[in-house]
């Protein structure tokens, strides 16, 4: 299995080196893996004047799936809008076709008093966020800023377009029915129906689908009452199905009901299951190189990315239960510490979950 790794910026190079050992060790036991690096985001301005190089789409075509930090940070927010890190990570997902984005929310049992919600509210969570990756508001055109006559008079205006096509909302609705399928059975179609007329066709789609998969229970929700409902009964959710925009910022609600967003994983699959793996947080560039980031969700990315793209069920487990074990000793990065457990720095905690392999 060929895996292009791209550490990018800010913590981003951190906490993929505690992936890349944990891949290694399972290497050590038999796993028949290689890697390949490559640059995204800042770092590859820096060194090529560009966010996504040519050197590294061809890299990532090549390989079987790709292991991705984190990009972005202050350093280059003065850049050009086409010349920024996050152009880079809408030109890989854009470039690869990964339009199925699959963002887990699972609450440890260790970390229940972590959440910002009581315990009662969330022990045994478990969601799946299912995104769609590669449409909407982010890729639709035309968009840009310029100056206009308005009611205030001549000013600048800014403007994007939400779009979807019929068959991008059936592709992420199939995904996203399916993993229903496999899990507790009931799926929320999450949509703004009542105002933009994008969404409208979006529930008129995933309504229609239903019939193909009688064994799930479809439901549909506004994604504000969805957000809502998230704080208020997250354990409600089974399977969420929403466009990219509402998906962005929902996932984030979500990994927040888990402890901390360093925790949560997330896997991006094109129609073949080849997928960008990467953690569901940023660059965090204000703890870059201090040694303190937790790399646990780009460790529970690379199982992800076992389980998709590599069809190794075992080894993802593995990782999975080591990640668990390493809970249960107490072992805590600052964003999950508490009073009574063990602080410890993003090296470290990849030394516990080696161990626990």
């Amino acid at each position: 299995m060929k895996v292009c790794v791209i550490p990018g910026d800010g913590i981003g190079v951190e906490i993929t080196a505690e992936a890349l050992r944990v891949l290694e060790a399972l290497r050590g036991d038999g796993l028949k893996i290689e890697f390949e690096h490559a640059l995204l985001g800042g770092c590859a301005v820096d060194a090529t004047g560009k966010p996504y190089p040519e050197a590294t789409s061809k890299l990532a075509r090549e390989a079987d799936a790709i292991l991705l930090g984190a990009v972005g940070g202050p350093k280059w927010d003065t850049l050009p809008r086409e010349q920024r890190p996050e152009r880079g990570l809408l030109g890989i997902r854009a470039d690869l076709g990964v339009f199925a984005n699959l963002r887990p929310a699972i609450l440890y049992p260790e970390l229940a008093n972590a959440s910002s919600l009581k315990p009662e509210v969330v022990s045994g969570l478990d969601i799946l966020i299912v995104r769609e990756l590669t449409g909407d508001i982010y890729f639709g055109q035309p968009r840009g800023i310029e100056e206009r006559d308005t009611q205030w008079g001549r000013q600048r205006v800014g403007w994007n377009t939400m779009i979807y096509a019929e068959e991008e909302i059936r592709r992420i609705g199939r995904v996203a029915f399916e993993a229903a399928g496999k899990r507790g059975g009931k799926l929320c179609s999450v949509d703004k129906m009542n105002v933009l007329e994008c969404t409208q066709l979006w529930r008129e789609v995933i309504t229609a689908m239903a019939a193909e998969y009688p064994d799930v229970e479809l439901s549909h929700m506004l994604v504000d009452n969805a957000a809502m409902q998230l704080v208020k009964a997250p354990k409600q959710f089974d399977v969420i199905v929403t466009g990219n925009m509402f998906g962005d910022i929902l996932s984030d609600e979500a990994s927040m009901l888990t402890g901390s967003i360093g925790m949560l994983p997330s896997a991006s699959l094109d129609a073949n299951n080849k997928g960008l793996y990467e953690p569901s947080h940023g660059s965090a560039p204000d703890i870059a190189g201090k040694g303190v980031a937790n790399p646990l969700a780009t460790i529970l990315s690379a199982a992800m990315l076992l389980r998709y793209s590599g069809e190794d069920e075992a080894n993802a487990v593995r990782i999975e239960n080591a990640v668990r074990k390493v809970l249960a000793q107490g072992l805590r990065t600052g964003d999950i510490y508490e009073a009574g457990t063990q602080r410890v720095g993003t090296k470290e905690m990849g030394d516990a979950v080696i161990a626990a392999l």
